[in-house]
């Protein structure tokens, strides 16, 4: 059985000041047909599955282009025109095949083109013709369209968040499209929209719970696959919303009344989940209560993996308003800043002007006496789901008693290695503050005594009302 798979990703902030280019592929990951390196990565977990389970499912697997950018801004045209074309490209010298295993996002917007996943998948279903079996994994915070569901045999999406499962997800879809090619199952989607949006932690009970409530109905009654899609907030698309994918075997009514009896459940949840992060003092305020140490602060307004630019000073000047005397942030995105902490060298001493430099949304530029403490080139930390994430070249610089961890490529906060590897002892630190939203949590829950949400200015505001939305349903932004 002759297996194709690609991968084109990316999550789009349609309000992010950043557009999102052939650059931001190139440097994020981009790797032309039969070059992915031997190590996975984020949105490539159908292609490392494939080659995980080839031998063991017969499969000969044909490898097509993969490409993945940070998230950030509206996708230019011309980027998501060249990629989509070079992944059909590869599909087509392909040809024939069985099976078309695609990594994708599922909130990707670009230029022209509102639903690029829906885009793509009924142009790969016009090559390769109704008999062959089309699968796709996507991130949960995906826009789901009629023509995903339409133009593909099976979605699923990552059940966790943070993101921990791509590779195991990716095996359950890849063993799931195999089964269908040969004729073992053929599943039978249904939807059902909650009509509202929320941002689902499977590190909270609630949520746990109910990812694996939907999990212990997979593979008994005919059940295939369910998948929470918690959406995006922060993309002005008609098909904004939170809502449940049910497949069934061979049987629509079956499908549709288990997602309907779990999509009912998940409003419900929605409803019950109102937690908006604490302002930025209030949350100082309950870190310094705290008795143990360090409290962690996520500032996800300030989120790349959003597509915020990750260089928001809001958080960092209150700490120093304040007189914080123990605290670490990062990454704080800001290449010239790293450049001149390169140039200057550790055990320097040196006024330098720190962020806001993208846009309003990032504040104000912060300007300091610093001390240059460490320096490093091409610095890396753990991803998610095995995968390495690059932050560039990195600058330590303390103003004061808080280090502040400068990246030249912009990213979000995975993992304790963001600041280990610079030699900062986060058990020595009162507040860590980590520019991520959630994906932090997997990593950072270990040694943090508590965690805490900011909901501090910033390009992934929690008040949605106030960003110009002009395509999404009004309810379902209002409801966030």
């Amino acid at each position: 059985m002759k297996v194709f798979s690609a991968s084109l990703a990316t999550e789009t902030n349609t309000f992010a000041p950043l557009p999102t280019g052939l650059a931001a592929f190139r440097d994020r990951g981009y790797f032309a047909a039969g070059t992915h390196p031997d190590q996975p990565q984020l949105f490539a977990g159908p292609l490392w599955a494939a080659r995980l389970r080839a031998s063991a499912l017969g499969l000969t697997l044909a490898e097509g282009m993969v490409a993945a950018a940070m998230p950030g801004g509206t996708t230019t045209r011309a980027a998501h025109e060249a990629l989509r074309e070079e992944l059909l490209a590869d599909l087509r010298a392909a040809m024939p095949v069985d099976v078309v295993l695609l990594g994708l996002h599922g909130a990707m917007v670009a230029d022209g083109c509102d639903d690029c996943e829906g885009d793509l998948l009924a142009r790969v279903r016009a090559i390769v013709g109704p008999s062959v079996v089309i699968g796709a994994e996507l991130d949960p915070h995906t826009h789901l369209t009629e023509a995903m569901v339409t133009n593909a045999n099976l979605l699923m999406a990552f059940r966790e968040y943070p993101h921990t499962d791509a590779i195991e997800r990716g095996i359950e879809l890849v063993e799931a499209c195999v089964a269908i090619a040969r004729g073992r199952i053929r599943p039978v989607p249904a939807v059902h929209d909650c009509g509202t949006i929320r941002v689902l932690r499977t590190s909270e009970l609630a949520v746990r719970a109910f990812v694996d409530r939907c999990r212990s109905f997979e593979g008994r009654d005919g059940i295939v696959s369910i998948t929470v899609i918690h959406g995006f907030p922060w993309g002005d698309v008609p098909d904004l919303g939170t809502r449940l994918l049910v497949y069934a075997d061979g049987d629509a009514a079956r499908a549709r009344a288990v997602a309907d009896l779990l999509g009912a459940e998940l409003r419900e949840l929605c409803g019950r989940i109102r937690s908006p992060g604490l302002s930025i003092d209030a949350a100082i305020d309950a870190a310094l209560a705290h008795p143990a140490q360090p409290v962690v602060l996520a500032d996800g307004a300030d989120n790349a993996g959003g597509g915020a630019p990750s260089d928001a000073t809001f958080v960092l000047r209150r700490l120093l308003e304040r007189g914080v005397g123990s605290a670490a942030l990062g990454p704080l995105w800001d290449p010239g800043s790293v450049a001149i902490a390169f140039e200057a060298g550790v055990g320097a001493r040196l006024p330098l002007r720190i962020g806001g430099k993208v846009a309003p949304v990032s504040g104000d530029p912060l300007d300091a006496v610093v001390e240059v403490r460490a320096l490093a080139r091409g610095a890396t930390m753990p991803g998610l789901s095995g995968s390495v994430e690059p932050l560039g070249d990195c600058a330590r610089v303390a103003i004061g008693g808080i280090d502040v961890v400068l990246n030249s490529r912009r990213t979000q906060g995975f993992a304790t290695e963001l600041f280990t590897q610079f030699g900062i002892d986060l058990a020595e630190r009162r507040i860590v503050v980590v520019k991520s939203s959630q994906h932090f949590h997997a990593s950072f829950s270990r040694v943090a005594a508590r965690v805490l949400y900011v909901n501090a200015p910033g390009t992934l505001t929690e008040d949605l009302t106030t960003l110009p939305f002009r395509k999404a349903r009004r309810a379902v932004v209002e409801s966030f």
